[in-house]
């Protein structure tokens, strides 16, 4: 073979890997832009479901997933660009709230940084331990029976800087949000670090002004808390409790009663009145063992500074109001027209 052969046959050659360079290199740039452009088109439709990944599971059953549901159009395209943004081994286990309306961008993104969706727990002031496990359960995040075994454990509760048997009373009421999955004792704690957060220094140095430990002052305003039917009696009533306790008197608060009773139906009797309970204050003297509800910041504020009278009862005007009185007879009197009257 010639020189010239030789060269011609080179540059043939050369040309030729040339020409499937570039064409590799144009089929490369297509399918770079084409997956580009599908990280930012959405399905074009407006369907919102709730995904699950459970934790371990595999980015290609995930996105088939995602495909099933209706989330995206081409779980291979959505593969390849979680590879190409490195999101594929980054998607994070958890109950996400996608909708098909999102880009495949929007939705790598979400997974990735582990955005779950987080239910809404709300907790009224005076919901009890049982009520609250409820509200847990109903919300799809634990069971009744797991909340109330969390909220019972003694060392958990010693853990927590409470010496108490229960969490009653330290689970503060407010608005929380929380990943499906999450367990009893962290939402527990969290609702625990909201209490201890609250209840201030300041609290705590009037509290021993009052010569009441923190626990007996949340007891206080548990039973404040389910007296009240207007914010602004609040202070009154926690001033009765405090007259009483000073005269050693007995408390006769009827939620204390209804606290001590097992399956109660809503109908208090004499009979529930005269049963000996440890909860029964028209029995025992003094405060209960604990609370019998979780009282809000008002409630316990009102047991910490009481108003200043010289009130020992009170009797419910069936408006959500009280009428107040200094003595047993005006009392009486009160009984007689608020509750026995026609």
């Amino acid at each position: 073979m010639t020189n010239d052969t030789a060269d011609r046959e080179y540059l043939k050659l050369k040309k030729l890997l040339v020409i499937i360079l570039f064409s590799f290199i144009g089929v490369f740039s297509y399918f770079f832009l084409d997956i580009l452009r599908y990280a930012d088109i959405s399905a074009n439709t407006d369907q919102e479901i709730f995904v699950v990944v459970p934790p371990g599971q595999r980015f290609s059953l995930t996105s088939e997933q995602l495909h099933q549901a209706g989330i995206i159009k081409n779980p291979y395209k959505f593969r390849l660009l979680a590879r190409i943004k490195g999101h594929d081994k980054k998607i994070k286990a958890g109950e996400y709230r996608l909708s098909s309306a999102m880009s495949p961008n929007e939705i790598l993104d979400i997974m990735a940084k582990g955005k779950v969706f987080l239910c809404k727990l709300t907790l009224p002031e005076g919901y009890d331990l049982h009520q609250i496990a409820s509200t847990v359960a109903k919300l799809g995040l634990g069971s009744e029976k797991e909340f109330l075994a969390a909220a019972t454990d003694t060392d958990f509760i010693h853990e927590k800087g409470i010496n108490a048997w229960t969490f009653e009373g330290y689970l503060f009421p407010d608005t929380y949000y929380f990943p499906k999955g999450v367990t009893a004792k962290k939402m527990i704690s969290t609702l625990v670090s909201r209490f201890w957060s609250v209840f201030t220094p300041e609290w705590k140095e009037q509290a021993e002004k009052l010569k009441l430990s923190v626990h007996q002052v949340v007891t206080l305003a548990s039973i404040i808390e389910k007296e009240t039917g207007v914010a602004a009696e609040r202070p009154v009533i926690s001033s009765v409790f405090h007259n009483r306790l000073k005269k050693r008197m007995r408390l006769q608060s009827d939620p204390t009663v209804i606290y001590g009773i097992k399956d109660f139906n809503g109908n208090i009797t004499r009979k529930h009145l005269k049963t000996l309970t440890p909860y029964n204050t028209y029995k025992i003297k003094g405060l209960p063992p604990g609370p019998i509800a979780n009282p809000g910041a008002e409630s316990i504020k009102s047991a910490l500074w009481p108003a200043d009278t010289s009130y020992l009862y009170f009797v419910s005007k069936k408006d959500s109001t009280h009428k107040f009185s200094k003595t047993l007879k005006d009392h009486n009197r009160a009984v007689r027209k608020y509750q026995l009257s026609k």
